[in-house]
């Protein structure tokens, strides 16, 4: 049984271990201090906000997402941050993470949520070519 819920002060550990994964995972790295911000912002729950997963008690899978607006449409939500441990991968862990931002965000009247990934992460887009739509774009960036 998978339970979503928000991140609670004896979560703060195993998020930011999820966390460190994340930004392994897409070979980046982090400042201390950035963890802290991050987590401040999650428990301040205003311009940051996140959802974890649990099975048995045990933190599985995190997502962090924020609201901002749009020239086209509503308030739209950016899933900016979705993660889970490896050995929760194909178990409905990031689906119910997805459905639990989707909620969150119809709640707040959003009018989409959205994300990227990079184009070679294959495995979790073959989830999320069954839960969203690729519309084509392409995401460019400049770091300052």
């Amino acid at each position: 049984m998978i339970s979503i819920g928000r991140l609670t002060a004896a979560d703060r550990a195993d998020w930011e271990a999820l966390f460190r994964g994340y930004i392994d995972f897409y070979q980046r790295s982090q400042s201390p201090e950035m963890y802290e911000r991050a987590w401040s912002e999650f428990q301040d729950d205003t311009r940051l906000h996140a959802l974890c997963a649990k099975v048995d008690g045990r933190l599985v899978g995190i997502t962090h997402f924020l609201v901002h607006v749009s020239t086209t449409a509503p308030d739209v939500c950016y899933l900016q941050d979705l993660f889970t441990l490896p050995a929760a991968r194909g178990k409905g862990v990031a689906r119910a993470l997805i459905a639990a931002v989707v909620e969150w965000a119809r709640t707040q009247g959003c009018s989409r949520v959205y994300w990227s990934t990079q184009a070679t992460n294959t495995t979790a887009r073959r989830l999320y070519d069954q839960v969203g739509v690729n519309r084509g774009f392409i995401l460019y960036q400049i770091d300052l």
